[in-house]
């Protein structure tokens, strides 16, 4: 959380969060960015050690980008591609069997324009499950996209999204129904 009102005389947040993504930036750069394409376990286990939160067969890609693991819960059976940006200065949520595209960027942090010093504000961002992000798309602050809501690429999605919806553009709207054939034992472990 932030811990200054004015971003002009000084930081956002507090020297352990700094310290903290400091840490992270070398770990990432020489331990996660660097691992070959499959060892997605090993990659799950050094967001754990960072304080994420990771279900069971995530796969988290070489080249996403996560800004502060401890802010960042993945649900089980997940997949985040190459070239995603989780901008998490606040909590990010993704649920179970959620893919995010290439290139897209959720961003978890804004600032408040109407104050003179630009104070941050940090509003969490939710991803439901059996969501699937598109390419490109940008997910803005505060954000709740509904269980499987599909988001089209490059959609600028900046409020809630409905669930079973296929939305897309800029502003991202609902457009039609997704309509969804899951594979029954899917079905049988979702509900359990």
């Amino acid at each position: 959380m932030s811990i200054n009102t004015d971003t002009y005389n000084g930081p956002s947040f507090s020297l352990q969060n700094r310290f903290g993504r400091v840490l992270w930036g070398i770990v990432s750069t020489v331990f996660f960015q660097f691992s070959p394409k499959p060892m997605h376990g090993w990659r799950a286990f050094l967001l754990r050690c960072f304080g994420a939160k990771v279900g069971r067969r995530v796969h988290v890609y070489p080249g996403v980008k996560i800004w502060a693991p401890w802010q960042l819960t993945l649900g089980e059976e997940c997949g985040i591609a190459n070239g995603a940006i989780l901008y998490c200065q606040g909590r990010i949520t993704v649920g179970r069997r959620a893919i995010i595209s290439q290139g897209a960027h959720l961003v978890a942090g804004t600032h408040d324009y109407s104050d003179p010093g630009f104070p941050l504000i940090t509003k969490p961002i939710h991803i439901g499950d059996h969501v699937w992000i598109a390419a490109e798309a940008f997910i803005h602050p505060g954000v709740t996209i509904g269980e499987g809501c599909v988001i089209g690429a490059r959609a600028v999605v900046a409020k809630d999204m409905p669930a079973w919806m296929v939305c897309a553009g800029h502003p991202c709207l609902p457009i039609k129904t997704r309509n969804f054939i899951a594979n029954p034992q899917h079905l049988e472990q979702s509900a359990k």
